[in-house]
């Protein structure tokens, strides 16, 4: 099994100002605006670089999305960036109507997603963006699990032509995955081979599986970790092709359980190759203050709780 290495813990939302910022040298098109979070999203340097390609809303996040659709339409490639719950559920009809519904060129930045925003609490957290999301026609949904994932998978968004939701987080976490990567939409990585179970894991989950599969590695168990950076549109050839060989399945997730990944994997196999699978995920909960490790425990979203629910799985098959 492929052991991987954690570089040095990093923030994905830098991840997310490094590759706005290269986007912005490679395409003099893209442009940046935030509803009063510059600093929140690391677009500072963006911002300072390309002045004129940068535009602070102030907290008004349907307004923003508006004038991003109007840019897209004149030809530019605007990111909106915001924190997850309030570029999601505050402006959901704006993005229906005004990106999603005319396939709009814009790129929705949604950083400090899921509880691991911390000790803001429920209000400021959202579990829910996911499921919003993915339920829009037209709508790509991308969800890395590190700094240069984040990096690679920006530029992929200043690239491709139409709408995509782009969610990242707050805290320091390891950051682990090649830096020279490219990063392709709708792709799902196969981080380590397995035969016993597949262990399906998006955004910060990705690293604890990868952990998960070390313990259960020690247990004489061979687990599979998949990374789908890629939400939607997601890889059904590649869960087909993993869940056919481990013929048992995990999905780990900071997101609840009502629209989630863990829903869109498990309606892949049942219609295409039935297999017993377990769900790490928030359930059916609003988040709450804490710091986010205490949080990812207490949500039960570990690498031991992961491996607790291979185990369980495998027991299944």
């Amino acid at each position: 099994m492929k052991k991987y290495i954690d570089t040095g813990k990093k923030d994905t939302r830098s991840g997310f100002g490094a590759g706005l910022q290269e986007a912005g040298k490679r395409n003099p098109d893209v442009v940046a605006l935030t509803a009063d979070l510059e600093g929140s999203l690391k677009m500072n340097d963006f911002a300072s670089e390309f002045p004129e390609r940068f535009i602070q809303c102030g907290i008004a996040e349907a307004n923003m999305i508006g004038v991003a659709a109007g840019l897209a339409i004149a030809g530019k490639v605007p990111f909106a960036g915001s924190f997850a719950e309030f570029v999601t559920g505050r402006v959901y009809d704006q993005i229906r109507q005004e990106v999603a519904y005319g396939r709009t060129n814009v790129k929705i930045a949604a950083s400090h997603a899921g509880i691991t925003l911390g000790e803001d609490g429920a209000t400021h957290q959202t579990m829910e963006d996911i499921a919003l999301m993915r339920a829009l026609p037209n709508m790509v949904v991308i969800n890395p699990c590190d700094y240069n994932q984040t990096k690679a998978a920006t530029i992929a968004a200043a690239e491709y032509d139409g709408p995509v939701y782009l969610r990242f987080g707050r805290p320091s976490v390891p950051n682990f995955t090649d830096e020279n990567a490219t990063f392709e939409i709708g792709k799902a990585i196969v981080m380590n081979e397995g035969r016993d179970v597949t262990l399906f894991a998006t955004g910060h989950l990705v690293w604890e599986a990868l952990s998960a599969a070390e313990i259960l590695e020690q247990e004489g168990i061979s687990a599979e970790v998949v990374d789908i950076a890629t939400v939607k549109p997601l890889d059904t050839d590649a869960v087909l092709a993993s869940v056919s060989k481990t013929g048992a399945a995990v999905c780990a997730e900071e997101h609840n359980m009502s629209g989630s990944l863990g829903e869109m994997i498990a309606g892949v196999l049942a219609s295409g190759r039935p297999a017993p699978m377990e769900f790490v995920n928030g359930m059916d909960r609003f988040g709450q203050s804490g710091t986010p490790s205490e949080l990812m425990a207490a949500y039960g979203l570990d690498a031991s709780h992961i491996a607790e629910a291979a185990k369980k799985v495998i027991a299944r098959k």
